[in-house]
């Protein structure tokens, strides 16, 4: 361990574990005590393996559905692990808007900010498609719904019917008849970004339990952009004020990561106890298909960028985002995972703060490879098992609408199912069919959010790299350097 750090402080790296390091400390910034036991990271895993242990154990035991699990899962863990995801879920909305903001405002002329956003549009749109190609060459060389035995898919259908016809009648209701311009208008550019914040959908009486981050972020976006065209005198009391929400949501997060290791127990818990390993093994090959992509996208495709575009050996990325991962897995929310995210990349991978916080808040829900090479197998999947051969023109839409739907899916736990529906209804296959992958979808849903958080931090290395910045050291946020907002004061400083 030691020859680690020494290592790292001779080539004048970040400390790997800067940001894990300090989630260990007094919840108060100017105390100066030592880190002391396990790392965040270290908690976070054993949380998830007693879940895990447990989970199994009492399932392979008791059964799902024996009343004392059930009493069990809907009384203790189910409430813990929501409690964590809402909290973590309630401050995305300032900690999104004032790191955007902030981060837009740093990056301070409207050329380099455009040049940004070209090079993580591109990068985003790149990847993306890369995922979807590696889906579907796996899902045409596996064929994993050829292998599925008909009873056990009517089993399932049977099982899951209801749920599936639920959520494809709420796909139907919900279904957009604008025109893909229109609908693209709609998707990004809020009329009331008050409403957007609150989950109001536009023109319905309903209302979700979701902001619409899109919209969010395109307020955020064009006051950032604003900013810029407007004298420092007249801005820096807001920007300062941002700034300071922005370390209140920081504070926040110090708050529920303490959580972490007992909510990441209960959602484990919750989805092992009462599904067990059964599902797993009906649906062995539709889940080793899917979780082949994933890795392949994870350690090839990501290994490959990290090393060639970002310059970063991919051992050492991985390393010193396991936090993220880890979040990321147990949550299966890339919104959830965002501030998490946020103070990695910066304190760990030395991602500047303006970099940062454009690419991950926009990435978190823009930028989901992994639900896009998802959507493309479960899609090939049921065509397989319905009997629906797809020819080479139908699998190239699926390719696009998949990495539209990367875009347009929800950064939360099964955001990507109505678009699965819809894409099933357009080639002609029976949504109905969405209930035979219904019961591990929030396992394979875990494994693809870790997927996109990931994929979202590559990115941001890549553009941190291409505009110049050196990796891995430590970076002055420019408006900090401009004496605009206060340098980051006590545990935020970088750990020598």
């Amino acid at each position: 361990m030691a020859d680690k750090k020494d290592n790292e402080s001779s080539k004048g790296w970040l400390p790997s574990d800067a940001y894990e390091r300090e989630e260990t400390t007094d919840l108060k910034d100017t105390t100066p005590d030592p880190p002391k036991g396990m790392a965040l990271h270290t908690r976070i895993l054993l949380g998830l393996l007693v879940g895990v242990v447990a989970g199994v154990a009492v399932n392979m035991s008791l059964g799902g559905d024996d009343s004392r699990v059930v009493w069990i899962v809907d009384n203790i863990t189910q409430p813990v692990g929501t409690l964590f995801l809402r909290l973590l879920l309630m401050i995305v909305v300032p900690l999104v808007f004032s790191s955007l903001v902030v981060g837009v405002a740093g990056i301070g002329d409207i050329r380099k900010l455009g040049r940004v956003g070209l090079k993580s549009f591109a990068y985003c749109l790149i990847i993306s498609a890369i995922s979807v190609v590696i889906g579907l060459t796996l899902a045409n060389t596996i064929r994993p719904g050829k292998r599925i035995d008909p009873a056990t898919a009517e089993a399932l259908k049977q099982r899951y019917g209801s749920d599936a016809t639920k959520q494809v009648e709420s796909a139907k209701a919900t279904a957009n008849k604008d025109s893909p311009l229109m609908t693209v208008v709609k998707s990004i550019v809020p009329s009331n970004p008050v409403a957007a914040v609150a989950g109001i959908v536009a023109g319905e009486e309903r209302q979700t339990d979701t902001p619409n981050m899109l919209h969010l972020m395109f307020f955020a976006l064009i006051i950032g952009i604003a900013i810029t065209l407007i004298p420092v005198e007249a801005t820096a009391p807001l920007l300062r004020g941002l700034e300071g929400l922005y370390q209140i949501t920081a504070k926040i997060i110090d708050i529920i990561m303490k959580f972490a290791p007992y909510a990441v127990a209960c959602l484990l818990f919750n989805n092992t106890a009462r599904f067990g390993l059964d599902l797993l093994q009906a649906l062995a090959w539709f889940v080793i298909t899917v979780l082949l992509g994933l890795s392949l996208h994870m350690f090839g495709v990501y290994s490959l960028s990290v090393w060639f575009l970002s310059r970063i050996p991919p051992l050492e990325f991985f390393r010193r985002i396991k936090t993220v991962i880890l979040t990321a897995f147990s949550t299966s929310s890339s919104n959830a995972t965002l501030p998490t995210a946020l103070r990695v990349s910066e304190e760990n991978l030395g991602v500047p703060k303006e970099i940062n916080s454009f690419v991950l808040t926009v990435g978190a829900t823009a930028n989901q490879n992994g639900t896009a090479l998802y959507e493309g197998v479960t899609v090939l999947f049921l065509a397989q098992l319905a009997g629906v051969d797809l020819t080479l023109g139908q699998q190239l839409m699926v390719v696009y609408l998949a990495i539209l739907g990367g875009i347009g899916t929800a950064g939360v736990p099964s955001g990507s199912i109505p678009f699965i529906i819809g894409v099933l209804a357009t080639i002609g296959v029976n949504p109905a069919l969405i209930a035979i992958i219904l019961g591990v979808d929030r396992i394979l849903d875990m494994c693809r959010t870790t997927l996109n958080v990931a994929g979202d931090i590559t990115a941001a290395t890549f553009v941190a790299r291409s505009e110049g910045y050196e990796l891995l050291k430590p970076h002055t946020h420019a408006l900090a350097a401009a004496g605009i907002v206060p340098a980051t004061p006590g545990s935020r400083d970088i750990i020598e």
